[in-house]
């Protein structure tokens, strides 16, 4: 386990800021929206663009990664998210449009380097914890960018603070540099361009990749319309402030990092299939309890639920993606959690914007009965499926 350390070390760092850039325009959206003259409810239709960008960009990384590198492509994805967090600054509707696409391909190739590097490198009764521990990043870079972009926002306003992350992105790629002899082994062929075509039908043919891939889709929807509706959800619908709601999507994302670690532990001693079932079961009552506040609740309770609700919606990546790469063939870890990443991120595409179609048709609390609903199907779905792989017929 020594030897991991470096690895995970940097793939956490690198998932930080990739995250940190990824939540940045949906912790500024209300600043954002006012001098654009756009409604905030667009944050869907913008982290639907990251997405589905994403979800394209993690199929195709499973090549270059072979070819030139995790690390080199880890480079790669922080100056995109820089270029990304520039044209926001740009203040142009357009431009915006272009700031997420740029981001939305930065995030995509994070995971299959990630799995490429961590599975060569860390022993398999470990893959719970490790990957838990490097997706730990997701949570610190989003509770990052709920506390330091509403400081940002009144000291410079949001163009600056585009401008300073997108400086800490290109800072991060010139600091990993010196990693890439220790961590990157290239191979000299190319990939095949059937390859992630093959990783696709094994995926899909595999009784518990398969459920564990659709499942990823509809957490993903649980997950992201949790994240990036929160501070608008919480300042239109509870009337918080944005500091105020920033600084509880902070909290749930730190407390999330301690479930996240938990539930990798567990993963390494438990079947990850059925842990993850129950994780949905514990998202159903979470997402009901958040749908159900209001301007009356008390601030108390409406930081119970949701630190609550957020610190179990977070929980789950890392374990999905440890028992993919414990599923996946040997040398095929990157291109099958190419396929995972890719069915999780396109629940991040359609996810938000459904939410945000029932939220202004209907009414939020609708939205988050029916993320509900969807998370229990879901979950429900594992548990068969576990406990039909651990007491076979």
């Amino acid at each position: 386990m020594k030897r991991a350390f470096i690895p995970v070390a940097s793939m956490l760092a690198i998932q930080v800021m990739i995250s940190l850039s990824v939540l940045s325009l949906s912790v500024m959206m209300p600043a954002v929206a006012k001098d654009l003259a756009i409604d905030p409810k667009l944050v869907g239709i913008f982290t639907a663009i990251i997405y589905a960008v994403a979800a394209v960009m993690a199929l195709a990384a499973a090549g270059p990664i072979l070819r030139l590198g995790a690390v080199r492509v880890c480079q790669a994805a922080l100056l995109m998210a820089a270029i990304g967090l520039a044209f926001n600054a740009i203040a142009l509707v357009g431009a915006t449009v272009l700031a997420v696409a740029c981001i939305g391909a930065a995030q995509g190739p994070i995971n299959p380097a990630s799995a490429h590097i961590l599975a060569q490198r860390v022993p398999r009764e470990y893959f719970g914890m490790v990957f838990s521990l490097k997706q730990t990043g997701v949570p610190i870079g989003f509770a990052l960018a709920g506390l330091v972009f509403p400081w940002l926002l009144g000291w410079i306003g949001w163009r600056g603070a585009s401008l300073t992350a997108a400086g800490a992105a290109v800072l991060a790629a010139l600091l990993v540099e010196p990693l890439r002899p220790r961590l990157d082994v290239v191979s000299a062929g190319t990939r095949s361009p059937s390859g992630i075509w093959r990783s696709i039908r094994f995926v899909m043919a595999h009784d518990q990749l398969r459920v564990l891939g659709c499942s990823a889709f509809v957490y993903v929807v649980a997950q992201h319309t949790f994240t990036f509706y929160l501070v608008t959800y919480l300042y239109e619908h509870c009337g918080l402030s944005i500091a105020k709601a920033g600084a509880l999507l902070s909290f749930s994302q730190l407390f999330g990092t301690g479930v996240r670690l938990v539930s990798g532990g567990m993963g390494d001693r438990f079947p990850r299939i059925l842990l993850l079932g129950w994780t949905g079961i514990g998202m159903t009552a979470g997402s009901i309890a958040v749908g159900l506040l209001s301007e009356t609740t008390p601030f108390w309770l409406i930081a119970l639920a949701v630190i609550g609700y957020g610190s179990v919606v977070i929980s789950w990546n890392g374990t999905s993606q440890a028992e993919f790469a414990h599923l996946s063939p040997p040398g095929e870890a990157a291109a099958v959690a190419a396929v995972q990443t890719a069915l999780a991120f396109s629940g991040a595409v359609f996810g938000p914007p459904l939410f945000a179609l029932i939220a202004s048709q209907i009414s939020y609390r609708m939205a988050f009965f029916a993320v509900a609903a969807c998370v229990l199907a879901a979950g429900i779905w594992q548990i068969i499926v576990g406990r039909r792989v651990i007491v076979p017929a």
